[in-house]
């Protein structure tokens, strides 16, 4: 007989994402409850929204206006879509066009003012 395989996977150790939102929260153009309520909204697990249970949880720091995001082993959720959603919540709040979304280490986003200053004066002389 064929020996049989066994399910040697060990559990994941819980991955924390953070996304600071410091610099447009000090400066009152963002605001860190409304931006905990959307992600509370619209993450998505096992393809339905809303359906955080145990396996996600999103909490605000309150010094320092951050979100950790904090995934369990058994579920998968990626940076890249917490990237989507930051987007998509700028968006939403018509933000997109002041703040960027920059990866500050591997498991942190920054969100940071697009730096005008460094444009200069690009005019066309006709």
């Amino acid at each position: 007989m064929a020996p049989t395989k066994k399910d040697t996977k060990a559990k994941k150790a819980p991955v924390k994402f953070t996304i600071d939102c410091s610099s447009p929260a000090n400066d009152g153009i963002l605001d860190t409850a409304t931006f905990e309520k959307f992600l509370h909204d619209r993450v998505k697990v096992g393809g339905r929204t809303g359906n955080l249970g145990e396996a996600i949880t999103i909490a605000r720091a309150a010094g320092n206006h951050s979100l950790t995001i904090t995934v369990s082993g058994n579920t998968q959720l990626s940076k890249r879509y917490l990237k989507y959603l930051t987007k998509k919540f700028l968006k939403k709040y018509q933000l997109r066009d002041w703040l960027r979304v920059v990866a500050s280490s591997k498991t942190a986003y920054e969100l940071r003012y697009f730096n005008i200053a460094e444009g200069g004066d690009e005019e066309d002389d006709e």
